[in-house]
């Protein structure tokens, strides 16, 4: 299981005072040396974090993975285009929400994600659907043409009894499951941390997950090197 590093709340640590510091580009940087697979990002409708200039920084400096996540709207999808990333992945995006509350609704919108997906295509940019664990989500992720799902752990994450945890997470194994039979590459993401990636390990048909803000939170502690480094013993089970 490969593991990427979301660096979207060190830019809201830094745009909480209209600073240049701490700077996500030189955190990426950093976290690329301690071993991190990939570089995650969102570019919001209202940059309430990360920025174009964060964006193309990374595009050029990174030597892992971009994985940018956006929604399916054009003026976004213009800059997807440009950059290049080697993964989109389509996100919702509310934007009074403070961080993404769940998956796309791929069932109603099959049309416009159809045609962002094509477009993305034909500029060779792989795309991802973040989704919840629903097959029938998945179903129709794979009939558009999708080249990846992300798995929107929130809800595993927010369980409030281990019974209610070991169901989403019996919900999430299904899902990778099944994803892997359409020929899906699987990630997953959201809320994972020290405490239930303990748990979220065991399942094996995932590829690659994102984690953001346990990280940063754990690196002002620890710093960033050992946040990474102890992440990726848990991710590994040493």
């Amino acid at each position: 299981m490969k593991f990427t590093l979301n660096v979207d709340h060190v830019a809201f640590l830094r745009n909480a005072r209209a600073e240049t510091q701490p700077d996500p580009v030189t955190y990426a940087l950093m976290a690329e040396q301690f071993g991190v697979d990939g570089i995650v990002v969102h570019l919001r409708e209202d940059r309430r974090h990360i920025t174009e200039r964060d964006v193309r920084l990374l595009r050029e400096m990174i030597s892992t993975k971009l994985n940018f996540e956006m929604a399916a709207d054009q003026d976004i999808i213009d800059i997807a285009l440009d950059i290049q990333p080697e993964l989109a992945t389509l996100v919702p995006e509310k934007r009074e929400e403070l961080t993404t509350e769940g998956g796309l609704n791929v069932l109603d919108n099959l049309e416009h994600l159809k045609e962002t997906i094509e477009k993305l295509h034909e500029d060779d940019i792989a795309v991802s659907l973040f989704v919840e664990p629903d097959v029938n989500s998945i179903d129709a992720s794979a009939e558009i043409e999708a080249d990846f799902i992300e798995i929107h752990t929130g809800t595993f994450a927010n369980a409030e009894t281990d019974e209610e945890m070991l169901e989403e997470l019996e919900r999430i194994r299904v899902a990778a499951k099944h994803a892997n039979k359409l020929e899906l590459g699987v990630n997953a993401g959201h809320g994972l941390n020290y405490q239930n990636i303990k748990d979220f390990r065991v399942i094996t048909d995932i590829d690659e997950i994102s984690i953001g803000q346990a990280i940063v939170a754990r690196s002002v502690f620890v710093g960033l090197e050992k946040a990474i480094r102890e992440m990726s013993d848990l991710i590994r089970g040493y």
